[in-house]
């Protein structure tokens, strides 16, 4: 009898320790899910300059920048725009944040209104590597 009682004890534990393991799992992905990410929000013409509005959130103590690059599509004449977000201005706390990038336009390109352009943004970290790509395609 108190071997049987023992296996009962043992496997309720078992049985326990499964359903809190298969808890916290259920919860991770949510909780994985706010970090490192980006959504373009708005993308807007200020001659010369294009911006755009973007939410993200990243996971406290990574080293990275936000980076944003536009391009026209359906043109002859291809435009570029650039633009970055330091490191030191970015809150990295798995929290969503909200930040405006100023693209500025390489030399010899220009947006005008009614442009269709091409907005990517991602981060870039020290070891050259761009995760969490978001594009979104607009008119100006």
């Amino acid at each position: 009898m108190r071997s049987t009682g023992t296996r009962r004890r043992l496997a309720g534990t078992a049985a326990a320790a499964l359903i809190a393991g298969v808890g916290v799992l259920a919860a991770a992905p949510s909780a994985m899910a706010k970090a490192n990410v980006l959504t373009i929000e708005k993308v807007s013409l200020h001659n010369p300059d294009v911006q755009v509005k973007v939410t993200y959130s990243c996971d406290p103590g990574l080293d990275h920048e936000l980076v944003a690059n536009a391009k026209t599509l359906g043109t002859r004449d291809e435009a570029t725009a650039a633009g970055t977000i330091k490191r030191d201005k970015l809150i990295c706390d798995s929290n969503s944040h909200q930040a405006q990038v100023n693209m500025r336009p390489a030399p010899g390109s220009h947006f005008v209104k009614g442009n269709k352009v091409k907005v990517t943004v991602f981060y870039f970290d020290n070891d050259g590597f761009s995760y969490a790509r978001e594009d979104a395609a607009v008119v100006l």
